[in-house]
């Protein structure tokens, strides 16, 4: 925001720069993805963490689909360009951007005492403890909702003989 300071700090640095709570430079999006907005716009409906599903993307707005919540889950919103400052930085710059990222998947710990509607599972690499596979497993509400992934319908459950002792 000081033009004095702008000859030290070429755009490709501020460009790669990957903060906590700023989008990143690049976003890329797409109809159908599903995004999580990073900045109050109009609480209640639009806060911070609420997850939405793209429906149109124009040069200035994004209209998205709420995901979340009771009371406005289901209603289309438009998400505006704004001015981002962030401000654990040594010095200050403005960035002009959606305040949204990707919405990330859960993690296996993080499933542990959920109910979800809808898994997906790619197995491709194995990964898994003892263990790790059934939680995965047990959390979806019925089985026909379990989309599992497995490169040639095979993968390893590592088992670990001390830890049944």
């Amino acid at each position: 925001m000081d033009k004095e300071q702008a000859v030290y700090y070429p755009t490709e640095f501020l460009n790669s720069l990957n903060l906590p709570g700023m989008p990143p430079h690049m976003l890329n999006l797409k109809v159908d993805s599903s995004i999580t907005l990073l900045r109050n716009l109009g609480p209640p409906k639009l806060c911070n963490g609420t997850r939405l599903c793209v429906s149109k993307l124009m040069a200035n707005i994004i209209q998205a689909t709420i995901l979340t919540g009771n009371n406005n889950k289901g209603e289309s919103v438009f998400i505006p360009l704004i001015p981002l400052i962030p401000s654990d930085m040594p010095f200050v710059f403005k960035h002009l951007q959606f305040p949204v990222h990707l919405a990330s998947a859960i993690t296996i710990n993080k499933a542990q005492g959920q109910s979800l509607k809808v898994a997906s599972i790619n197995l491709e690499t194995p990964r898994f403890f003892h263990g790790r596979l059934y939680v995965v497993c047990s959390r979806v509400r019925t089985p026909r909702n379990l989309y599992i992934y497995a490169l040639n319908g095979e993968t390893k459950n590592v088992v670990y003989p001390k830890a049944l002792e």
